[in-house]
């Protein structure tokens, strides 16, 4: 027997979806007006009024930022960071979660416990600076590289992961002769694919995001990140200097006029649209990596 909703649950209903509707356009209008601002004519946008669509388009201050030295340096560096990072640190990690998921481990829990305590207290800032300089890692590349290897917290949720695969499928395979290193490689990597996906979006997220690292331990130009420019043309932004700095990228990008707020925008938009397009490859294994490893410990 079809059962019929009454008249509460269909208003009800329109509430749920007139809230979620709300909800979207308060997220992403944000968004969406950046990007209209940043395709429109520079100097029509001063007039103001770009709400949903742009009235001139134009793709001057994506030209005037693309064919920036500093800008594209900063790109490059980047790209480099979250190519050789995100693999590298997802390697790491689970090597270590698989190393501290095995039971037969002696002081197992001693070096659980070691590396949770790093999630709660460190040294501070200065410290690591310190530590930093003495291996030779201040205002070199790879200081973007190895003290990003290990998250504790992306570990965590690997070991929960591997923790809930079969113990007798590892058991066989060691009857058969394999090593640690077949295990892991042939068996656990490819069955802990869903949550390998997750952290590897964690990790490949806070290298394209990261500004501060570059700020604080680097001094050299051609070290700089995209965000980390990016912070600096907002900080001319809002100091006032910014329309000497919009004009400098304009003259060298062949005298195209440009405004400090296309700047901004433009730069705001570079930065932010090609971790987005990152995504959707890893969407279908985000929510399985994060529930599987969180039901058990």
């Amino acid at each position: 027997m079809k059962k019929t909703s009454s008249i509460s649950e269909h208003v009800l209903d329109i509430v749920v979806y007139l809230i979620l509707i709300l909800v979207v356009l308060i997220t992403l209008y944000p968004f969406w007006n950046i990007f209209i601002i940043s395709i429109n004519d520079p100097i029509d946008t001063i007039k103001g009024g770009l709400y949903f669509l742009p009235r001139k388009l134009s793709f001057a201050s994506y030209q005037t930022i693309l064919t920036d030295s500093e800008f594209v340096g900063s790109l490059k560096i980047t790209l480099l960071r979250t190519v050789i990072g995100t693999p590298v640190a997802v390697l790491a990690t689970s090597m270590l979660a698989f190393v501290l998921s095995k039971k037969e481990l002696l002081g197992r829990k001693f070096f659980s416990l070691l590396f949770i305590f790093t999630m709660y207290f460190g040294g501070g800032l200065i410290p690591y600076y310190m530590v930093l300089k003495s291996i030779h890692l201040i205002d070199n590349f790879w200081v973007y590289i190895f003290p990003n290897l290990i998250s504790v917290f992306n570990m965590i949720l690997v070991k929960a992961y591997i923790d809930s695969m079969p113990a007798e499928l590892f058991e066989s395979a060691k009857i058969d002769g394999a090593n640690d290193l077949v295990v892991f490689f042939r068996m656990v990597l490819p069955l802990a694919k869903p949550v390998l996906a997750t952290i590897a979006l964690f990790i490949a997220i806070m290298q394209w995001n990261s500004w501060f690292d570059s700020y604080v331990f680097t001094s050299s130009p051609g070290l700089k990140t995209m965000q980390a420019v990016l912070v600096k043309i907002l900080n001319q932004y809002q100091t006032g200097n910014m329309a000497s700095a919009a004009q400098q990228m304009a003259d060298s990008a062949k005298r195209v006029a440009v405004t400090s707020d296309s700047i901004r925008m433009t730069a705001t938009m570079v930065s932010t649209i090609p971790i987005i397009l990152v995504y959707p490859f890893v969407q279908k294994y985000f929510v399985k990596g994060i529930m599987v490893g969180a039901i058990k410990d």
